[in-house]
């Protein structure tokens, strides 16, 4: 087996005053994981609907996280080729995620519901094959027709029931609350995705702690058989 892997996490951007967002790749790099390398772009500077149309780091336009919200698919389609852009130029026999925390946590479900129907929004091919994926203290975009579209094919079906996901989620987020990374979870177990874990931790706000990066770890290495074993 090759002991090479690539774990992929894109930069957070929703409320950057409750935590800097530039000690993502400090904290990834300190994670007793070697083998992973990890990759974290910016994402670009565009106006946002729910900072008031004022330009923001941000992966797509949002305006409201709920479920009845438009969905930026624009945005959520350049974003997500962005990433598969990136993944795109790693050799052929390592084996690619992707992940994020907050907004960067929806675009990496949207990537993964990319790589289970084998396309984008615009119907273009997703040809990035995904082997893990991580949220965190995020959400789901284009929850409502997410299961219609993967039961009306055998093959998103398959590629569902095998792609493993981890989300976790504070019961305290006061950014993106609780109830919509429960439904983002429950969502995705309704549409076929079988591998899913989703943890949740009291008290915990919309950051990080080391309980939840000591979660993703041990994922991470059982799921991409770190230690010599898969599950």
């Amino acid at each position: 087996m090759n002991n090479t892997r690539l774990k992929r996490l894109m930069k957070p951007v929703i409320d950057e005053s409750e935590f800097g967002w530039s000690c993502w790749s400090q904290i990834l790099e300190t994670l007793p994981l070697p083998n992973i390398k990890w990759i974290c772009p910016t994402a670009p500077t565009r106006p946002v609907a729910i900072f008031g149309g004022f330009p923001s780091s941000a992966w797509f336009d949002v305006g409201d996280i709920s479920e009845d919200a438009p969905d930026d698919l624009d945005g959520l389609d350049a974003s997500a080729a962005h990433v598969a852009n990136l993944l795109s130029t790693e050799p052929a026999n390592i084996r690619l995620g992707v992940g994020g925390f907050s907004m960067g946590a929806a675009t990496a479900l949207y990537s993964a519901t990319c790589c289970v129907l084998g396309q984008y929004g615009n119907r273009n091919p997703y040809l990035v094959n995904l082997s893990a994926v991580v949220g965190l203290s995020g959400w789901l975009p284009c929850l409502r027709t997410l299961r219609n579209q993967v039961e009306g094919s055998h093959e998103a079906a398959r590629r569902a029931a095998s792609l493993p996901i981890l989300l976790c989620h504070g019961l305290a987020d006061d950014v993106v609350a609780y109830k919509h990374g429960e439904k983002s979870a429950k969502a995705l177990s309704s549409a076929g995705f079988g591998n899913l874990r989703f943890r949740t931790y009291d008290g915990l706000g919309h950051y990080t702690i080391p309980e939840e990066t000591d979660e993703v770890c041990n994922w991470l290495t059982a799921r991409l058989g770190l230690d010599g074993s898969e599950s």
